[in-house]
């Protein structure tokens, strides 16, 4: 299986990264106790045994939950994962140069104050292991997703001592289906079979293609015009959503029929630094709220087929979703006028100057500039800075290296309710000095115990109503600017089957080739 692709990987250590493009690789080289149904399955967003043989078995407080390692499970060395491997590998996430991604695990086990991980604070003793297949987990309060916490990457099990320093930053130990064969950073990662996994044992990942080959730092044009004349290994090509300019060229009977059109459950947003100066008044970000043109940057995502307006921060996709508009404006152009008149109140009747992070990719500077021009119109100067797409969400993520605002996106980790979206974009507890997803870096004691109460609730149709009132009073706040959901559009080559995306995100362990002697 060929795949192009623009950008590099942020990391290969699933401690480390933690957005959509990497969590596909992922999917290839790691295996956790739980994780995500297939998308071919009846439910996709379902959560299922990967490595335990059941979901968890949770106590009656809801503070501990237990599981049972299927047997002859290995690491491609051989070696046997046990409950210690776990332990260990989930434990890593506490580590403060290493565990900047996924940060559910270490929200939610009750670790000791001032635990920083296995290779300085030594075992986490709130992690129990009985047996070589039992792993207990303490938790510091009911949470009734921890199935779903613990399919994030950061529940990637590794051999007890590996992994200090930067060792897997090009290396890994794999747990799936796939082992690392070749690296070269910034161009090609190449995966071979991992003969140590049992197909057997994996009811997720089909595993089809004998290798993978990505290819890295490929245009996006250029992909697009491999996949649409389709020569020789280009028909087993896959990759991301296509180019804007490309859409109109999708039109023949032959390209209509390879197409397949995903709408996502991501949301692109402005987060507005809120400890920035003006930016730290609620009056400055509700006029921004206002002064964006929501359908100027529409149209620079790609326009209707590729985007859908948003106004709320929840997608129509994911439980929770309530239908408003906190700043509405004719068209969703803007409204200049009550922008105006909100930084007149603040003290700002002639604007100020910001500057916007965004990354060095196509979409992203266009979407810069039609923000720029908007906020212009109320006397708001924007200056662009660049960052390069590689390192961009590691830079924003990093609060000493944040500037006013980013563009950016979140897609909910599990789809199933809001408790992947709200809380870990806007818990203030949470902000931390790197890897940090609380880009607004909003503090508030009201939003913080919202997020606890609705945590807590079992009835999870209750919970869900509750966040989308939550979002309400977020964004009364207004720490982002909702732009716009995603829609894919993906092109595979003419010899690739299973791109199925119902949450818009391809599934990389279901893919295969129609007839593996093409190409």
């Amino acid at each position: 299986m060929q795949v192009l692709q623009s950008t590099d990987f942020s990391y290969l250590d699933p401690s480390r990264g933690f957005d959509g493009g990497v969590n596909a690789l992922y999917r290839l080289l790691y295996r956790q106790l739980v994780t995500k149904a297939p998308n071919d399955a009846k439910d996709p967003n379902a959560m299922v045994p990967d490595l335990a043989e059941s979901l968890g078995k949770v106590s009656a407080d809801g503070l501990t939950w237990t599981y049972k390692l299927k047997a002859g499970i290995k690491f491609d060395t051989g070696a046997p994962i046990t409950s210690k491997d776990v332990k260990f590998g989930i434990s890593r996430g506490w580590d403060p140069e290493i565990g900047i991604g996924a940060p559910y695990l270490k929200q939610l086990i009750d670790a000791p104050k001032g635990y920083q991980g296995p290779y300085r604070s030594g075992e986490l003793r709130t992690i129990e292991t009985p047996d070589d297949r039992t792993i207990v987990f303490h938790l510091k309060a009911p949470y009734p997703e921890f199935d779903a916490a613990l399919s994030m990457p950061s529940g990637t099990p590794f051999p007890v001592g590996t992994g200090g320093g930067t060792s897997f930053i090009k290396d890994v130990v794999a747990s799936g289906p796939y082992d690392l064969e070749k690296l070269t950073p910034g161009s090609l990662i190449q995966l071979k079979r991992n003969p140590h996994w049992d197909a057997k044992g994996d009811k997720v990942r089909k595993a089809y293609p004998d290798a993978w080959r990505f290819t890295i730092g490929v245009e996006g044009a250029t992909i697009d015009e491999r996949l649409i004349a389709g020569q020789g290994t280009d028909i087993n090509v896959i990759s991301g959503s296509v180019q804007t300019a490309t859409l109109a060229r999708l039109q023949t009977p032959q390209l209509k029929a390879r197409t397949v059109k995903a709408p996502s459950t991501c949301l692109t947003y402005m987060g507005l630094n809120t400890t920035k100066k003006p930016l730290d008044d609620v009056k400055v970000r509700q006029a921004v709220n206002y002064a964006v043109d929501k359908s100027s940057v529409l149209n620079a995502s790609g326009g209707t087929q590729l985007a859908t307006v948003s106004n709320s921060l929840l997608p129509p996709s994911v439980s929770g979703h309530v239908d408003y508009d906190p700043y509405p404006s004719a068209d969703n152009a803007g409204d200049v006028a009550k922008a105006k008149q909100l930084l007149t109140e603040a003290g700002h009747p002639n604007g100020f100057t910001m500057t916007l992070d965004i990354r060095a990719k196509d979409i992203d500077q266009r979407q810069g500039e039609a923000i720029q021009q908007a906020l212009k119109r109320v006397g708001i100067e924007v200056k662009l800075n660049v960052i390069d797409a590689s390192t961009y969400y590691e830079t924003i993520g990093t609060p000493s290296q944040q500037h006013d605002a980013a563009i950016t996106g979140w897609c909910p980790d599990w789809a199933s309710s809001a408790s992947t979206f709200l809380p870990p974009l806007f818990d203030g507890r949470h902000i931390t000095a790197k890897g940090n997803q609380n880009l607004s870096q909003l503090d508030d004691n009201a939003v913080n115990a919202e997020i606890d109460r609705i945590t807590a609730l079992t009835d999870l149709a209750a919970a869900n109503k509750a966040w989308g009132e939550l979002d309400k009073k977020i964004m009364a706040l207004a720490p982002f600017v909702p732009l716009n959901v995603a829609n894919r559009i993906y092109l595979p080559g003419a010899n690739v089957a299973g791109v199925i995306a119902p949450s818009g995100d391809v599934d990389y362990g279901i893919i295969g080739l129609k007839d593996p002697a093409k190409g």
